[in-house]
């Protein structure tokens, strides 16, 4: 399969700011793939789909679109308008003046063709009912509806989004997030959206690129990334995670093949969900304790438990246990783990921490 979009060597700075906003970015899509930059504010994530939007231009590196140079160092080669890109934007920027249909026939001309590619694009994102209505008569999923048919009227080569459901309520974010994700799929349409929100990363992305101070800290699939983080970073961002000392645990020997190369060569990174929380002292027990907290989850529980280990350094270790729960707060509880549910560190070189 060829490359549709390469990303290389993108660094940018701006004015008077202290440190650049990307600084050597590079990577490379396929076609069709859906691709998440996730990164906190301030990791150039937002800077980068302006570069590839041709609405900034990097001081250095070279953007390419199905083999035709867009930009290139300080140069803008191909104006936004003729780079055939979708645009989704976090404030919807729906025309205030023109009804839903014509929101999204904008640009496409006129005639029969026009007309049915709006039928059926509104058919699609559930807006036929809305078409005469203009945006200020729309909730905010309605307008969300009405900016993404918008922006795969013209069959763009490559779709951007940029945090599109972030004013959303949950429940409607997770809607919307999910008929997009099948939509674009639908329509076999590149996109790449741009979000601070690591649970929609996980939910639709084929790959994700975590960025930090504007530099890739790693690339993978939402199981690599979830799993295999390249640094605690990451293990942080992408849900709750127990970072414990090797020598607080009873048993350390017990769990095997986790031996992480940089920050953690001391330490074993556990997601909740890979700790067994158990009552009695059961043999191969890494640590025990006292539950401290049970918080409600809907398809079970998180279990807070304080430890203490043989050595009298106390810590804590979160567990997420599934099911209707047997143990009560005040009570003393061994953990275990699956060595195989333990987090090992992505290979990327580098990576900061």
């Amino acid at each position: 399969m060829s490359t549709l979009l390469q990303v290389s060597a993108i660094s940018k700075r701006f004015p008077r700011a202290e440190s650049a906003a990307l600084d050597g970015v590079g990577f490379e899509v396929e076609p069709g793939e859906f691709i998440a930059l996730v990164g906190a504010s301030g990791s150039g994530k937002t800077s980068l789909l302006r570069i590839l939007a041709g609405l900034e231009t990097p001081d250095q590196g070279e953007v390419r679109l199905d083999g035709e140079v867009l930009t290139r160092t300080n140069r803008l080669l191909v104006p936004p308008e003729k780079r055939h890109m979708g645009f989704v934007f976090q404030n919807h920027a729906l025309f205030p003046h023109l009804d839903v249909r014509q929101n999204v026939a904008f640009g496409l001309g006129r005639g029969a063709q026009a007309n049915a590619v709006v039928e059926e694009l509104l058919g699609l994102v559930g807006m036929s009912d809305f078409s005469d209505r203009y945006p200020h008569e729309l909730s905010g999923g309605e307008r969300q509806r009405a900016a993404l048919a918008r922006a795969l009227a013209p069959n763009p080569r490559l779709l951007l989004m940029d945090e599109p459901f972030s004013s959303l309520d949950e429940s409607l974010r997770e809607t919307l997030r999910d008929e997009t994700r099948a939509l674009v799929r639908q329509r076999e349409t590149t996109t790449i959206l741009v979000t601070h929100n690591t649970a929609d990363a996980l939910a639709v992305a084929d790959r994700i690129i975590v960025l930090k101070s504007g530099q890739v800290q790693q690339t993978g699939t939402p199981a690599e990334i979830y799993a295999a983080p390249a640094n605690r970073y990451i293990a942080e961002s992408f849900g709750p995670c127990n970072f414990i000392d090797r020598a607080n645990l009873d048993d350390a020997a017990g769990i095997e093949g986790i031996e992480p190369e940089s920050v953690a060569a001391n330490e074993v990174w556990l997601r909740p969900e890979a700790v067994r929380v158990m009552q009695g002292q059961p043999g191969q027990a890494i640590a025990r304790g006292k539950v401290t907290d049970l918080q409600f989850l809907g398809d079970g529980q998180m279990i807070s438990v304080a430890c203490k280990s043989a050595g009298g350094t106390d810590f804590a270790v979160r567990a997420r246990h599934r099911g209707e729960c047997a143990v009560a707060v005040g009570e003393m509880v061994s953990l275990a783990v699956a060595s195989s549910e333990a987090l090992t560190q992505g290979a990327l070189p580098g990576a900061a921490n």
